[in-house]
């Protein structure tokens, strides 16, 4: 494996131009190349300074991984190849070293990454900070918050699937260490009006889907809902369903982050219930019914989905149903009750929908600061984070208030940007003695007045037109604008007395166009006076407040009697403005940090780079304008050390090493050079280079340079080699000639020995033949004599003692000498014989051929007879266990690796001695059966494959699981519902328990269990099965098996593997179709 690169300057190995301050030429086209180049190389950051451009890959980038974060880890801003880590390590290390508030602007729009940037940032500084059981609580805490936000704030879009409709700034505290000690979350602007309408393609707010695809059939039924999404006229239908996106999964994500940010129960239950009445308002719908005065009064249809409503958020439905119907005016002690027609309503009831949701948005980041703010009053530093969203201009004059209010809020970011840019390059020219020369640059404040001024700008016209009395429209109010705005220079308008567009008809006569710093935008006035009022009529805050559900009535903290307020409400534009205004405050007492989020494509795919969009973005964002601020002095900067150890090799003086000062090297080093006086200033600390092109002659110089060193490093390398080579060779050869002639010599002797040797063996062998023939024919001439004499003794012995003998007298003799030796082989059985052990293999050996079946028949028959006495000694209980054990090896032997440490350990059943202990007096009361077994057994999570402690409790019916701490029965099994019993080969305790599909039982699916004295349960559960049911249950050992978890169908796989906690083996649910279990 090829050993990977390290750059140690974002000049090694550079794809384009890594700072693009460095650029040349700079123009609009040079950039959008280098950053197709660069992304076409998966080279998704570049910088521009400090500022960080990040082009949205659509895909996951190996560079992300925890060695990564180890490489920028400390490591100086320039050192290493564009990163976010870089920009997230400097600003840390400023916060943390220098004691300096930091702030992290990410911009960009929609699509183009903003929030994986903001996640990105907040895993760094929590990968690089402190460590401890309260650090990592806070932490966790502060990552957690994002899910629970994301689901309420962020919707899909046609640009983004997982699009923020909010802004969001978050304040993450840190202590003196540099530990995180907790956050503040600020947000802007939640785009409400998706409550009720979703524009073609794109849907409501993720948590709608999320609680209808995720909540169990129990919180659905207590809500009052229903799984369909078609059944809910404020969710679109075209778009339910997004390809990648598991809306019950992410739902899981959310309830569990809402517990670890610190939700109690009921406080999640008391929003859910609120969404749900946002769900089910949107079905209301209302029919005219005439009056006798002649007008109309809205009634609603059908009243079955406000009964509901009420039953949820604790409200008379008198009280809703009136609200709905009449408007009541108050003007000082005067109250004027008026009916709506069913326009009116339908606007009441979007109206409230939309407060009832952006409010529930509010008090849920304001539960989530209470929650992640700092316990401690010491004096925090402070790193800002604002994720908000990017320019937007919209085609078809579909810009509508939003839009305005969005791109006011960049042009301040723009002003705020430039301003701090300009600001940070005259500090650093002031604190190295460099003469500061005026940088000329766009000042958009001209613009930001246009919008703010509190006289004449349009934010402040469009108050006091929504204040006016009498006849108030749009109209009026674009009638407004071009009296007041006529003359200024970034204010277009068709009816503006001194435009250039009188007659140009692609300017519609109810817009206006803003020539912005990022290009110009037409706006539709239509809405804006609407969107700004912002009005909720105050029958509804009133009937909001009556409700007994407590979470609701302090939503509406204006619907209390007791604290009318005839003063009309600030406005949505006013109030946007002092967000701003106090965004902006904060952000100057922090030093910035930039990300600039560019979107490649409209597609959302990978490797697709739109040219014209990026060119869009590249402009609207003031890329171009950045990096003139950037080089209008000196392009380049570097430390005299880091600079001196990169060139010296460029002058023989300060190659190899410089003895002197780094500044003094520097000067001779570009005195040897001639390089132009112009193109260089010497600052107190670094060396400041005007021109790209001097940069990259350097680099030139140092790349020959470098060819040229290692030119040289290889010829002396060679030479070495070769002479070590031939010194080595002609060692060697000495040797192995030395070696070889006492080999020789040696091999010679042995050839002489061996010969000798030879000879002297066939000599001695030829004379020891000779003696021993000479003596064999004495010894034949012996045994014949021997014999012939023999056989003669014998005849004459036969014929003199013939006459005493009968004719059957060896048959007699060969009887009894049988009857004798089988005597005296019973004889010797009686003293050999073993011991009544039933497992004493010992067994005298067989004395003679003749008996072998005799001898092998007698010991199966002494088998079986101490075996019959050893039985008589049993009791029932105890006859009952080896029946137990006996059957267990039928099911297990040979089968289960678990099963021969089973054998030695007795069969208890009931080990829990559940009639004795008072703790389970309860769940001994609740079961009338005999008890088999009662055991502690660790239940598997069906979802992630956690292990929670539950009692196992076999009855002569049953199968009852119950809490280990309480006692109570958590699930009953009917042993008629039991399919079958799974388990590995190997030596683990787990076991899965199949159920009869379409059983009550089988609801929540099969149960997987790990046990110590499984062999045990197993076979207990399969005698007690047949015993009841006359069915053989079936048993299955199998290291990968299927079970049915709710709907689905899990794999259960057995792999071999290293257990960090000994020799426990684990299980981890790794996705919706596979849980493995690792046995060591």
């Amino acid at each position: 494996m090829a050993k990977m690169e390290v750059k140690t300057s974002l000049l090694d190995n550079m794809i384009g131009v890594g700072d693009m301050v460095l650029l040349e030429p700079l123009n609009e086209e040079t950039v959008i190349n280098n950053l197709k180049k660069r992304f076409d190389h998966s080279e998704i950051y570049t910088y521009i300074g400090s500022v960080v451009i990040s082009v949205n890959p659509y895909r996951s980038l190996p560079i992300y991984s925890p060695e990564k974060v180890e490489d920028y880890r400390n490591r100086n801003f320039y050192e290493l190849s564009p990163h976010i880590f870089a920009l997230s390590d400097e600003a840390y290390r400023s916060l943390r070293d220098q004691d300096k508030d930091q702030c992290i602007l990410i911009t960009g729009e929609s699509g183009a990454g903003k929030t994986e940037a903001s996640k990105l940032v907040m895993s760094y500084v929590a990968a690089v900070c402190g460590k401890g059981a309260e650090v990592n609580q806070v932490k966790e805490q502060l990552l957690q918050s994002n899910p629970v936000l994301e689901a309420f704030g962020n919707a899909k879009t046609v640009r983004n699937d997982n699009s923020s409709r909010f802004g969001k700034y978050m304040d993450i505290e840190f202590d003196f260490k540099g530990d995180p000690l907790g956050g503040v979350i600020s947000n802007y602007l939640l785009e409400k009006s998706r409550v009720v309408k979703q524009p073609r393609g794109e849907r409501n707010f993720h948590v709608f889907y999320q609680l209808l695809s995720g909540g169990s059939e129990e919180l659905l039924n207590k809500l009052k809902l229903e799984r369909d999404f078609s059944r809910y006229n404020y969710l679109s239908l075209d778009s339910a369903k997004v390809n990648g996106v598991d809306d019950a999964a992410n739902f899981r994500t959310v309830r569990n982050a809402m517990q670890i940010v610190g939700f109690m129960d009921h406080e999640a239950e008391s929003v859910l219930e609120v969404v749900a009445a946002v769900l089910k308002l949107g079905n209301i719908e209302f029919k005219p019914e005439s009056r006798v005065n002649g007008l109309d009064e809205s009634k609603i249809k059908d009243k079955n989905e406000l009964k509901e409503i009420c039953e949820l958020t604790g409200i008379d439905q008198s009280v809703l149903e009136r609200a709905f119907s009449f408007r009541t005016v108050e003007a000082k002690q005067e109250k004027v009750s008026t009916t709506l027609n069913v326009a009116q309503a339908y606007y009441a009831r979007d109206a409230l929908a939309k407060n009832l949701y952006s409010r529930l948005f509010s008090w849920l980041v304001n539960r989530i600061n209470e929650s992640i703010k700092a316990q401690t009053k010491v004096r925090k530093k402070v790193m800002g984070v604002l994720d908000i969203y990017g320019f937007e201009i919209f085609e078809n004059a579909d810009n509508s208030f939003e839009q305005f209010i969005i791109n006011y809020c960049n042009e301040k970011l723009q002003q705020i940007f430039i301003e701090l840019t300009v600001k940070e390059e005259q500090e650093e020219y002031i604190r190295e003695g460099i003469e500061w020369t005026h940088i000329e640059y766009f000042n958009n404040a001209i613009i930001c007045d246009l919008i703010e001024n509190n006289t004449n700008g349009i934010l402040a016209m469009l108050d006091e037109e929504c204040l006016r009395p009498g006849t108030v429209t749009d109209e009026t109010f674009l009638e407004k604008l071009n009296q007041v705005c006529a003359t200024h220079q970034h204010f277009e308008s068709r009816m503006s007395k001194c435009s250039r567009f009188l007659n140009d008809t692609s300017l519609p006569h109810s817009c206006f166009r803003i020539q912005h710093y990022a290009g110009k935008v037409l706006y539709q006035v239509e809405g804006f006076v609407d969107k700004n009022n912002d009005l909720l009529y105050r029958d509804l805050s009133q009937a909001m407040w009556k409700a007994s559900h407590a979470l609701i009535k302090s939503l509406f903290p204006e619907g209390n009697p007791a604290k009318i307020n005839l003063k009309r409400p600030p406005t949505a534009g006013s109030q946007f403005k002092a967000s701003v205004a106090t965004l902006m405050k904060n952000l100057q007492t922090k030093n910035p940090n930039y990300i600039r989020c560019i979107k490649p494509n409209d597609k959302k795919a990978a490797h697709i780079f739109n040219e014209g969009l990026v060119c869009h973005q590249i402009r609207y964002l003031g890329l171009l304008e950045n990096v003139r601020v950037r080089r209008a002095g000196y392009a380049f900067r570097q430390a005299y050390e880091p600079c001196l150890e990169r060139y010296k090799m460029l002058c023989k003086q300060t190659w190899p090493h410089w003895k002197g000062p780094a500044r003094a090297g520097v000067e001779v080093l570009f005195n040897e050079l001639e390089i132009p006086v112009e193109e260089y200033s010497f600052g107190r600390s670094k060396i400041f280079i005007r021109n790209p092109r001097t940069l990259f002659k350097l680099e030139d110089l140092r790349k020959q340079r470098l060819e040229d060193l290692a030119t040289l490093i290889q010829k002396i390398y060679r030479g070495w080699k070769c002479r070590t080579h031939f010194l080595l060779m002609r060692k060697s050869q000495i040797v192995i000639a030395a070696w070889y002639r006492r080999y020789a010599q040696q091999k010679r002797y042995q050839q002489i020995k061996s010969s000798a040797l030879v000879i002297q063996s066939y000599i001695r062998g030829w004379k020891a033949r000779k003696i021993l023939q000479e003596l064999k024919h004495q010894k034949r001439c012996q045994e014949a004599a021997t014999t012939i004499a023999a056989y003669w003794h014998g005849t004459q012995v036969r014929r003199e003692y013939r006459k005493f003998f009968r004719a059957n007298a060896g048959k007699k003799i060969y009887e009894f000498t049988l009857q004798r030796i089988m005597q005296k082989y019973f004889l010797e059985m009686k003293n050999k014989v073993p011991s009544l052990s039933p497992i004493d293999k010992n067994w005298p050996s067989r004395p003679y051929l003749f008996l072998d079946s005799t001898h092998k028949e007698l010991k199966r028959i002494f088998h079986l007879w101490r075996c019959k006495k050893y039985r008589d000694q049993f009791t029932d209980q105890q006859k009952l266990i080896y029946e137990e054990k006996l059957e267990a090896s039928e099911l297990f032997k040979d089968k289960k690796a678990l099963y021969p440490s089973s054998v030695g350990q007795p069969f208890q059943g009931p080990y829990l001695e559940i009639n004795k202990n008072p703790k389970y007096k309860k769940l001994k009361d609740a079961i009338e059966e005999k008890i088999i077994i009662a055991e502690v057994v660790n239940k598997i999570n069906r979802a992630n494959g956690k292990s929670t402690n539950r009692i196992f409790l076999l009855t002569n019916n049953n199968l009852l699981l119950a809490d280990q701490k309480s006692g109570q029965i958590k699930s009953e099994v009917p042993l008629v519902d039991v399919t079958k019993v799974s388990m590995s080969s190997q030596n683990d305790g787990f076991f899965a328990i199949h159920l009869k599909e379409g059983s009550e039982a089988a609801s929540k699916g099969d149960f997987l269990f790990s046990s110590d004295h499984l062999i045990e349960m197993a076979t207990k559960l399969y005698r007690t099965t047949l015993s009841q049911t006359k069915q053989k249950l079936n048993i299955e050992i199998s290291d990968e098996f299927l079970v049915q978890f709710r709907q689905d169908k899990v794999c259960v796989k057995f792999i071999q593997g290293n257990q960090k906690n000994g020799s426990v083996p684990t299980c981890k649910r790794k996705n919706n179709r596979l849980l493995e279990v690792a046995v060591p």
